[in-house]
């Protein structure tokens, strides 16, 4: 497989990541908590729609004569992404999508600060420009989950019981794409398993602060980069790609 194709693989998976969580986040507009969190929850949706056309834009790039930003995000079929399981589950309460932000831009952070490093430039600018907005996801995300870990008995109940649902996903972050190895040899993208290790220093240094506990089950749902996903994503895609759909040739 060439190099340009490794990559476009690569930069797919970010894309979707943040096209799906978006997606699943903007369910949230006109429903959260109150005024305020509605409009910050609402931004970090718009957010990663953001990252995500600015990732599928250089995908087209890459792939000359290839399927457009706009087919990209809206015309392939289920299989056809890569996104994580963990960003396409269902919003849940509030405490649950709290938990889902936190976990992801944890993530994005670690992903990103070595991204910048890429030998790609494009890609490396790309994820500068992200991670500035993934800084204030990561802050706004550690500040609600600290408010549920110490605030009442339910709302620690309920962080207590997203972590046990969402754990389970987290490892689906890490998995890989094909021809990502490659990648990773020649310093384009950073290696899988490092930045895994990093998010899981970061979490479990958290934790420690909220007096959370790293659930102890190993077992981790996998499959995403894979094209496999859970029994929610097939809902989601029909309302993100109705317009699209209904109406052939609408651009973003």
């Amino acid at each position: 497989m060439d190099g340009s194709l490794n990559l476009k693989n690569y930069v797919l998976k970010l894309a979707d990541d943040s096209l799906i969580f978006g997606q699943r986040l903007a369910e949230w507009c006109g429903q959260g908590p109150y005024l305020e969190e509605d409009i910050a929850l609402t931004n970090i949706a718009l957010d990663y729609l953001g990252q995500s056309s600015n990732f599928y834009s250089y995908i087209s790039e890459l792939e000359l004569g290839g399927p457009t930003e706009d087919e990209l995000a809206f015309l392939r079929y289920e299989h056809q992404y890569l996104n994580c399981q963990l960003v396409e589950l269902p919003v849940g309460d509030y405490a649950n999508t709290i938990l889902k932000v936190y976990f992801f831009s944890v993530y994005q952070n670690v992903l990103l600060e070595n991204l910048q490093n890429s030998t790609d430039e494009r890609l490396s600018a790309l994820s500068a420009k992200s991670l500035k907005e993934a800084k204030y996801h990561l802050i706004h995300a550690r500040t609600w989950v600290e408010i549920f870990s110490k605030g009442t008995h339910e709302s620690r109940m309920r962080i207590e019981n997203a972590l046990s649902e969402l754990w389970g996903y987290t490892g689906g972050l890490f998995e890989i794409v094909e021809g990502e190895k490659g990648l990773a040899l020649s310093a384009v993208v950073p290696d899988a398993d490092v930045l895994k290790e990093k998010w899981y220093v970061q979490v479990v240094e958290d934790f420690q602060k909220w007096d959370l506990k790293v659930p102890e089950n190993p077992f981790q749902h996998l499959g995403g980069r894979q094209g496999r996903h859970t029994e929610y994503f097939g809902y989601l895609l029909c309302e993100l790609q109705y317009m699209q759909r209904a109406y052939p040739g609408c651009q973003w």
